[in-house]
C-alpha cells in the first residue's frame, strides 16, 4: 500500500473520531425511553415493566435517568416545575383531571402534541394525541422534572 491511501485511510479514521455525537438532551432521553414501553401491560399500583399505571409509568422511567419524582399524579403535578402547554417539550410531563377535580391522570409527552401514558385497565402502555377531544377537554397542566437531570 501506498502512502497516500495510507494516509487518507488515517485522515478518515481521525475525522470519524473527532465527529463523537452530542449526548441527547434529558428530556429527549426522557421520551425515547417512555416510547420504548409502549405495549406494556396496565397494573394498578404498578411500577415496573411487569405493568405500569399512569404515575407508576413516569416513576419508572425519571428512576432510569437518576430522578426521583412523586409516586402519584396528584403530587407529581404539585412538584414538577410548571409548564406552559405552548411551550412543551420532550420529555415534559401532562396532567389530566379526568374522574376528579384533582389531577389523576399522567402522561410523558413525546413531540407533535402525542403523549406516552398508561390509560387504564385493560389498556397497555400507548400514544395518544392532546388534540383528541377527550384529552383536550380533560386537560390540567404540564410541568418538569428532567431538568435535575445530570447532562
Amino acid at each position: 500500500m501506498s502512502a497516500r491511501p495510507a494516509s487518507f485511510l488515517l485522515a478518515l479514521l481521525l475525522v470519524g473520531c473527532a465527529s463523537t455525537p452530542e449526548p441527547l438532551p434529558p428530556g429527549d432521553v426522557l421520551a425515547n425511553f417512555a416510547l420504548t414501553l409502549q405495549g406494556t401491560r396496565y397494573l394498578y399500583g404498578g411500577t415496573t415493566r411487569a405493568g405500569f399505571d399512569c404515575s407508576g409509568l413516569v416513576f419508572y422511567a425519571h428512576q432510569q435517568l437518576g430522578l426521583t419524582v412523586p409516586r402519584t399524579a396528584h403530587d407529581q403535578a404539585r412538584q414538577a416545575e410548571k409548564v406552559k402547554r405552548r411551550k412543551l417539550e420532550r420529555g415534559d410531563l401532562v396532567f389530566f383531571k379526568i374522574a376528579s377535580r384533582h389531577v389523576d391522570h399522567v402522561g410523558i409527552y413525546v413531540g407533535k402534541n402525542r403523549f406516552v401514558h398508561a390509560p387504564g385497565e385493560g389498556k397497555p402502555v400507548t400514544i395518544d394525541s392532546l388534540d383528541d377531544e377527550f384529552y383536550a377537554d380533560t386537560f390540567s397542566s404540564a410541568g418538569r422534572f428532567w431538568d435535575q437531570a445530570p447532562h
